[in-house]
């Protein structure tokens, strides 16, 4: 009686650990994985002393088998050592089954967290302004100062000996910057006319130049991290469709988001578990193989994630340090073009993010085996 007490005080803890298990409050994988662990601790804790119990059951029939000098009575207690070491077998399969359950909704937990923050990533990259900006504060035709400068020249030019860029030619830096100074040499301005003109776009002329390569160097990573983040996309509706595969619900990633349809999975889950519970043999063996594998992908997926964003992170990093290597920062200050404070601001807002928002899952050895195996570290091994 004792016995099927703490079965059902049990049965109820784990129906109430679940219920909420889509709780918004906690949104950082690390607070589940938290979670995770009390929760397998607290159910093993339940099902040992419900095992003690039947164990100290054991103990005392194996005593009376040896006291028994009647046929009829150590039947009888074989019998019943029969009967305690077939529940035994029995809670240790619902046992390994309530450490499943809990193991498959908390990780399920966890790719619904992932998922927005890649999707935050996503809308990251797709805002950013390194796309629009670099090109604009890395190349000097973009620049009013410069465009009049050029102007001004054309009309002070030779025209005997003076020349016009090809289309494609005049878009490039090096050629544009080279024929501006050629046609300055060789203009009809004075020696102080070509000074204080030349004063007027230097800080422009020696930021583009001087930048122009790390500039386009931000460029190319970031366009790679986007790249990156798309994958990771990917791959995280590919972990959800094989995850929610066994237990037989097939919406999309994106669709099951859109349509808030956690609840209809936990069912989902709750009616595998109630079949897998009627079964025995190799087809039982089989369906708890299908809902452990999942959570094996789970894991490889986060170490994919964690490296990810370890490496997004120290990309912002470099960018920082390369935005702020400009080492005539201070002499052209007033003259530098809003988009580079602006793309140095954006830079460190995305390495606060990925230090705090993106954050790696913490995955120790403790627990990967919680996930993997339900065990903890404080538990006996037998």
């Amino acid at each position: 009686m004792k016995s099927q007490i703490l079965i059902t005080i049990l049965l109820l803890f784990c129906r109430i650990n679940a219920a909420p298990i889509f709780n918004e409050s906690k949104n950082e994988p690390n607070d589940i994985l938290i979670e995770l662990s009390q929760a397998i601790r607290i159910i093993n804790a339940h099902y040992t002393s419900v095992f003690l119990i039947k164990e100290a059951k054991l103990a005392v029939i194996n005593r009376d088998l040896i006291a028994a000098s009647k046929l009829q009575e150590k039947v009888d207690l074989l019998i019943l050592k029969d009967q305690i070491q077939e529940e035994i077998h029995h809670l240790r399969i619902a046992n390994l089954n309530d450490v499943s359950k809990i193991r498959y909704l908390k990780g399920l937990q966890i790719i619904k967290i992932l998922y927005e923050k890649v999707l935050s990533l996503d809308h990251h990259f797709a805002s950013v302004r390194t796309f629009n900006e670099i090109s604009k504060i890395a190349n000097p035709n973009q620049y009013p100062e410069y465009d009049k400068l050029k102007e001004l020249l054309t009309n002070k030019r030779d025209k005997k000996s003076a020349f016009e860029l090809t289309s494609l030619l005049g878009t490039n830096t090096i050629a544009s910057v080279i024929q501006t100074l050629t046609s300055m040499v060789s203009s009809s301005l004075s020696k102080e006319e070509k000074e204080k003109e030349l004063g007027k776009v230097e800080c422009i002329l020696d930021f583009t130049l001087r930048m122009q390569n790390d500039l386009n160097t931000i460029f190319f990573e970031t366009a790679f991290l986007q790249t990156s983040n798309d994958k990771i996309k990917h791959d995280i509706e590919i972990l959800f469709r094989e995850y929610t595969k066994p237990i037989g619900y097939n919406a999309t990633l994106e669709n099951c988001r859109t349509n808030d349809d956690w609840e209809d999975i936990t069912q989902k889950m709750e009616d595998y578990l109630t079949k897998m519970k009627n079964t025995s043999g190799s087809t039982q063996y089989k369906m708890q193989v299908n809902l452990d594998f999942p959570v094996d992908r789970l894991l490889q997926f986060i170490s994919q994630y964690n490296y990810f964003i370890d490496q997004g992170g120290k990309f912002y990093e470099k960018f920082s340090i390369i935005l702020n290597s400009y080492e005539n920062e201070k002499q052209c200050e007033t003259k530098l073009p809003l988009e580079y404070k602006k793309l140095k601001a954006d830079i460190n807002v995305a390495i606060e993010k990925f230090n705090v928002a993106y954050k790696p899952v913490e995955i120790n050895g403790t627990k990967m085996k919680e996930i993997l195996y339900g065990l903890n570290e404080f538990e006996k091994v037998e």
